[in-house]
């Protein structure tokens, strides 16, 4: 069923924060079926912008790192040899170099351009692959434009559907999770764009050529608890390498992201998303590895949502559990 489920989830999901989009379009007097149309539009322009983006980040890297592979593999050389040297272990170096550079040519192509066509054969291989992916987008599309329209028809809905005595129980969760939700994503929102502009400027000014790419894409994976900042700050610091080398830009990159983490953690997330839901990292990373395991790098994407729904959850039972007669009984 995830196959047929995750288009209407990811749906969902767009539609949910396209909305306010949508409303504030309504408002400016614009007829509701054209807003949602608007809002869609925009939404496969931003996707295309990201997609774009990462293109122009791969296009940059991936000829550096095949053409300077070799002196990397000579440098490690020559720091760890005499160290193996001491414990009378020898290695035959050039072997390594030419099976790694080897692998290395063959895996990696010599242009972001590449890596696209040979990713696009590979599907068409499968009529079958391609067929569903084009499927999939459409409905996707045509179901985000259908939930934009009738948001608000479709919830009024659901509320009609759920029993009279539940609805004083369930009406109350649903509103305390849409605004938790709501002050995540959309606040989220704000901040991966100001942390765009924080890391393109300052890669831009440190000298990375591809400071813009980087930026952005830094900002917009900020919303993945640690794995996008690890990510991130792998690929600056792998920009930087390949450029500068081993120079004092490297510790400006290490520089650059601890400030702007500092700005993240201390003023733009508590400003603009307000207090931290309350989750520990190591329930974050646990939450990131159950989703990322059922729902793959959606799930990934929904695990810190996720965990938030879950999170009023338990407040819920356990608000319940201690005003209980069984609990309180001595």
């Amino acid at each position: 069923m995830s196959e047929i489920l995750m288009p209407f989830l990811a749906a969902f999901i767009f539609a949910y924060i396209l909305e306010p989009l949508k409303v504030r379009l309504t408002l400016a007097k614009i007829p509701e079926g054209f807003a949602a149309l608007i809002a869609v539009l925009i939404g496969i322009i931003a996707g295309t912008l990201i997609v774009l983006l990462l293109l122009n980040l791969l296009q940059h890297e991936i000829p550096q790192i095949r053409q300077q592979f070799p002196q990397w593999i000579e440098s490690f050389k020559l720091w760890i040899a005499p160290k193996l040297a001491t414990f009378e272990i020898e290695l035959d170096w050039k072997d390594i170099q030419d099976q790694a550079t080897t692998q290395i040519t063959a895996q990696l192509s010599d242009n972001a351009n590449t890596v696209v066509t040979k990713s696009l054969s590979t599907l068409m291989k499968s009529s079958g692959s391609i067929l569903g992916f084009f499927g999939n987008t459409v409905l996707v599309l045509f179901v985000l434009f259908y939930l934009l329209l009738e948001w608000d028809h479709f919830f009024k809905k659901i509320g009609h559907v759920i029993p009279k005595k539940l609805q004083s129980t369930v009406f109350p969760l649903a509103r305390e999770v849409d605004s938790l939700l709501s002050q995540y994503l959309r606040g989220q929102i704000l901040v991966m764009m100001t942390l765009s502009v924080v890391y393109s400027i300052g890669l831009y000014a440190i000298g990375v050529k591809s400071a813009l790419a980087l930026g952005t894409f830094t900002g917009l994976v900020a919303f993945i608890p640690y794995v996008g900042f690890m990510i991130s700050l792998c690929l600056s610091l792998l920009a930087a390498l390949l450029q500068f080398g081993s120079g004092n830009e490297i510790l400006l990159v290490l520089l650059l992201f601890s400030v702007g983490q500092v700005l993240e953690g201390f003023y733009l997330t508590p400003r603009l998303v307000g207090e931290r839901i309350g989750l520990h990292p190591v329930a974050v990373l646990f939450a990131l590895m159950v989703f990322g395991k059922l729902f793959g790098f959606l799930g990934i994407l929904l695990a810190f949502p996720m965990s938030a729904i879950c999170l009023v959850a338990l407040r819920f039972l356990k608000q319940k559990y201690l005003s209980s007669q069984w609990y309180k009984t001595n």
